[in-house]
């Protein structure tokens, strides 16, 4: 960045130079605001993908996800910043109405909803869905009624389970309906998860317009989806991507900050002079870093969430095996050995991946405990009671991918730390993070992390109150 820019920088209050540490989908959509902004921004990444937790992998000669993932019509940051990266969300994302859909046989129910405005859509798919009595659908109707007369607010914060039980819902919409989605949307069990961010959720799907409510299923791998567009963009905006580079320490630095990096994407070791940092950093990680700064209490923060993981059972089928739909859900029974909550068909995404099963296992602590063949095999064998189909208890070859941390234990009233950290600009970015807009927090989602990433990159974008144009420091790198 040339010395007339940083000055214009200077001269408006912004900062010309930003490091963002940590490529996953936060610190992608922090660098790629901060590029869009006009700043020379940096991007660390410590492994060699970027992505994070949603990101693509290799096995068995094949590119598959660590980890499948649902993105909802709601996610409008989402879908911007895929388009600011030049991803079009219509061909990139299978659309899907509304649904929970079991497989026929499996004494689950059938609900979906129509293409219908709201909240038309909604009332069409229950009087509809098959599988749920009338007490059932009586419940679902209170519970949508009550939700949209409280405003989706608690004044208290409870479990997900209290919170149906003061609605009455019947145990077989709980079994069926509230514990699926709450599994999926916040990946802790209802007995611990957070009610007001479940109604946030909820609020922002069901209780909003119909298009909000839609599924979308990514018809890509996750790093071509995002992270790798991500990077194009901000080398195409003048700034660097550095995977494989640690940064270990950090330090004010007369107006700035410096900070330095380890890794073979910097030759070894590296020292960074910039303007302003975004974190992007798993909380231990984070931690470590702000605990250099002398923000103990914050640091303390980030090393007191509990986390929780989900499985991917990814099996597939050489004689091919496609399912009648792109994904059903599946009843769950530890006690019967079935641990899958959902199977997506990856050939109806991509047709490139004809044969390929995906099932997800949300907060799977008990699963992930199995040896990785008895956990595999016992899915496959639900898979086969499931849908009535013998052969899918023997695919030809099986691989389960389990992120030990792969969201925080999303629990009520939990205390999570806002971007700000109360030093002139260094910001925080996660999807652990608390949103400070008016749709209040959200679970460890992806719409979270870019949310997060967003709302970091507005932060060190504010122009401190009295910095003159000349305590700006030089962005050069050595």
């Amino acid at each position: 960045m040339s010395a007339a820019d940083r000055l214009a920088h200077a001269i408006a209050g912004r900062p010309a130079s930003v490091a963002v540490i940590g490529g996953g989908w936060a610190g992608c959509s922090a660098a790629m605001e901060l590029a869009q902004a006009g700043c020379k921004v940096t991007l660390y990444e410590a492994g060699r993908t970027l992505g994070g937790r949603a990101r693509a992998v290799e096995t068995h000669g094949r590119i598959i996800d660590n980890g499948q993932h649902i993105l909802l019509g709601a996610y409008s940051q989402t879908r911007r910043l895929l388009r600011m990266a030049g991803i079009d969300p219509a061909a990139a994302l299978l659309n899907l109405p509304l649904q929970m859909r079991y497989p026929a046989g499996t004494g689950g129910m059938d609900f979906c909803a129509p293409r219908l405005p709201a909240p038309l859509h909604l009332i069409a798919a229950l009087l509809r869905a098959k599988g749920l009595g009338r007490a059932d659908k009586m419940a679902l109707a209170r519970f949508s009624t009550s939700a949209r007369w409280m405003d989706w607010t608690l004044y208290t914060d409870c479990p997900v389970s209290e919170l149906l039980e003061r609605f009455d819902q019947t145990p077989r919409l709980v079994e069926l309906m509230w514990r699926p989605l709450c599994l999926a949307a916040l990946n802790t069990p209802p007995e611990r998860a957070s009610a007001q961010v479940f109604l946030n959720v909820l609020r922002d799907s069901l209780g909003a317009d119909r298009a909000s409510s839609d599924m979308l299923l990514p018809r890509t791998d996750l790093s071509a989806l995002f992270p790798s567009a991500a990077a194009a963009f901000i080398e195409s905006s003048g700034g660097a991507v550095r995977a494989g580079a640690k940064v270990t320490t950090l330090a004010p630095h007369k107006a700035g900050w410096q900070l330095g990096a380890a890794g073979s994407a910097v030759g070894g070791t590296w020292t960074a002079y910039v303007d302003a940092v975004v974190i992007a950093t798993p909380p231990p990680a984070a931690a470590i870093l702000v605990d250099q700064l002398g923000l103990a209490d914050l640091a303390a923060r980030l090393l007191a969430f509990d986390y929780e993981p989900i499985t991917t059972v990814y099996l597939h089928y050489a004689h091919g095996a496609a399912l009648d739909l792109p994904f059903y859900a599946l009843v769950d029974d530890p006690s019967r050995g079935h641990w899958g909550q959902f199977v997506f068909d990856r050939g109806q995404l991509d047709p490139g991946q004809a044969g390929l099963l995906s099932v997800v296992i949300s907060a799977s602590g008990q699963a992930a405990a199995l040896p990785q063949p008895e956990l595999a095999a016992a899915v496959a064998a639900q898979l086969a009671a499931a849908l009535g189909r013998a052969a899918l208890a023997q695919p030809d070859w099986v691989q389960v991918i389990t992120e030990k941390r792969a969201t925080f234990a999303c629990t009520p009233a939990l205390a999570r730390p806002g971007n700000a950290t109360g030093l002139g600009r260094l910001a925080l970015a996660g999807d652990y993070t608390a949103s400070d807009d008016a749709a209040g927090n959200y679970p460890a989602t992806l719409e979270s992390a870019v949310r997060s990433g967003v709302l970091a990159a507005r932060a060190v974008l504010t122009p401190l109150p009295s910095t003159p144009p000349s305590a700006s420091p030089s962005s050069a790198q050595a």
